[in-house]
């Protein structure tokens, strides 16, 4: 007797179609699985048998094997749990053969029959989407992030034994209805953040163009405060960002619960994090921080303190959006298209240059300190923000700053300008398309050209000037970059 049943499995961020093939033969009582499946999967014959019997079907007393086509591909996860169960019931005429053929099934097993989440879901949905096939049966955890697709009929069972009497005919089902999350950085509101005019003028130009930042300041300026407000001034993810920003988060385990993600990520790492945290990484490579943050925030606080291999694989994915790795067993590209937000203490004790304290550290240690921080990643930073301490007036003053909806609504309409004129957001223009939409007049020419002199950018710094001075005239709502957004540009990249 043989059956067979549909499932994928997630390699990277894309999924791929994983044919479960059951045979129960004449023999010794025994379950082999075959195909490259690791431990987990070849756990999943104790918890497939466990299930079918306490819901109420009978196990076979024969010899079973299982393959997990194509074999030459390792398969990972308790995904396959439930697909395994299905054929294994399918070859013993318990469910028709041909509703597993019409179906992509994933789902892990509890013993008593329970469906449990499973990662890599709404990528299991794309495939079926690409596959043509219309029925995905799912975890109920699951089922708000498969049901984005429209064109999906995603059926949500709460157990082994519902899912067999739908595959028979013998209950319904209503299909599950997609929902959408909001993270709750969105919620913070600049308002809370007293005096700091010119960071916040600085974190509005970063959001509207996808610019990258850095702040300096003692400890206690706010520049941990002001990071954490950025992404309520981000515009929502577009559907196909958001789709694309949910595959990531699902396929690391990192959604809270199931659903599409609309605001766009922040992530904070810790600086004892790992490159491979970092970066990601493993046997068979999992997306790491920066490719959380895709479309996102990834904020590095106390930006010093990072490893030096740590900060150095950054260079890559801030220039190209993307991320590589290699190992033996899978070489893997993540996307990885965010923006740097990093903070950091002028100096060791964190009190240089600060009026209120005095710094107790030598011009050596002090460079020392700053050396940590490469000259080329210096160099992909496109805006350099000095936070001071809160004069007492400051502090005792109520605040009277903007609103973050107040702020939001001007990042909005400036990326808007920035995407009818070039589809791109204007930290992202590279090459001829840079040229193209930053024309400039003689008159800023010569002054770009003596600015680049006198602070001795380099090639690749001249560019993100020109982009942050675009960004600068797009809040303006100028169509020609001028001396004046060129000026503002510039004194964001003198700042150390």
């Amino acid at each position: 007797m043989l059956a067979k049943a549909i499932s994928a499995a997630v390699l990277g961020v894309e999924a791929f179609e994983v044919e479960i093939e059951v045979d129960i033969a004449n023999g010794l009582p025994s379950i082999t699985t075959v195909g490259l499946p690791d431990i987990a999967v070849q756990e999943s014959k104790e918890r497939v048998r466990a299930a079918i019997k306490n819901a109420g079907f009978p196990f076979p007393a024969s010899r079973i094997v299982i393959n997990l086509a194509p074999a030459d591909i390792r398969k990972e996860g308790p995904a396959f749990d439930l697909p395994i169960a299905l054929a294994v019931l399918s070859a013993q005429g318990i469910i028709p053969e041909k509703r597993l053929q019409e179906t992509v099934i994933s789902a892990e097993l509890a013993l008593d029959g329970s469906l449990r989440a499973v990662r890599g879901a709404i990528n299991i949905g794309l495939f079926a989407v690409k596959k043509g096939i219309k029925n995905v049966l799912v975890p109920p955890a699951n089922a708000a992030e498969v049901a984005v697709f429209t064109d999906l009929n995603v059926y949500a069972p709460k157990t082994l034994l519902e899912a067999i009497k739908f595959l028979r005919g013998d209950m319904t089902l209503e299909p599950a209805k997609p929902e959408t999350l909001k993270t709750e950085e969105a919620f913070l509101d600049f308002q809370d953040v007293k005096g700091q005019v010119l960071a916040k003028r600085a974190l509005e130009i970063a959001a509207a163009g996808g610019h990258n930042i850095l702040f300096t300041g003692p400890p206690g300026s706010g520049k941990t405060m002001l990071a954490r407000r950025l992404p309520g001034i981000l515009p929502l993810l577009e559907r196909d960002e958001a789709i694309e920003v949910t595959q990531i988060h699902s396929t690391a385990g990192a959604l809270r619960q199931s659903g599409l993600l609309q605001s766009a990520p922040f992530r904070a790492p810790h600086h004892t994090v790992s490159d491979a945290g970092l970066i990601g990484g493993g046997n068979i490579p999992k997306p790491g921080e920066v490719s959380l943050a895709h479309r996102g925030v990834l904020f590095l606080d106390e930006f010093p303190e990072f490893s030096r291999r740590a900060l150095e694989v950054l260079r890559q994915p801030l220039e190209d959006g993307i991320v590589t790795i290699s190992r033996a067993k899978a070489s893997l590209t993540f996307p990885a298209r965010f923006m740097l937000v990093a903070s950091q203490n002028p100096c060791p004790c964190g009190y240089y240059g600060d009026k209120g304290k005095l710094c107790t550290c030598s011009p050596v240690l002090r460079q020392r300190y700053q050396d940590r921080i490469s000259g080329p990643l210096m160099d992909r930073i496109d805006l350099r923000v000095s936070v001071p301490r809160l004069t007492a007036d400051e502090l005792v003053q109520a605040s009277t700053g903007e609103a973050t909806d107040t702020i939001r609504q001007r990042v909005i309409a400036a990326r808007q300008r920035a995407l009818e004129r070039q589809k791109t957001a204007n930290a992202y223009l590279q090459g001829r398309a840079l040229r193209e939409h930053i024309k400039l007049l003689p008159s800023s020419e010569q002054f770009a050209k003596t600015m680049a002199t006198q602070l001795g950018l380099s090639a690749r710094g001249f560019d993100r000037l020109l982009r942050v001075a675009r960004t600068v005239a797009d809040l303006a709502n100028d169509k020609t970059v001028t001396e004046t957004h060129l000026a503002e540009a510039v004194s964001y990249r003198g700042m150390l």
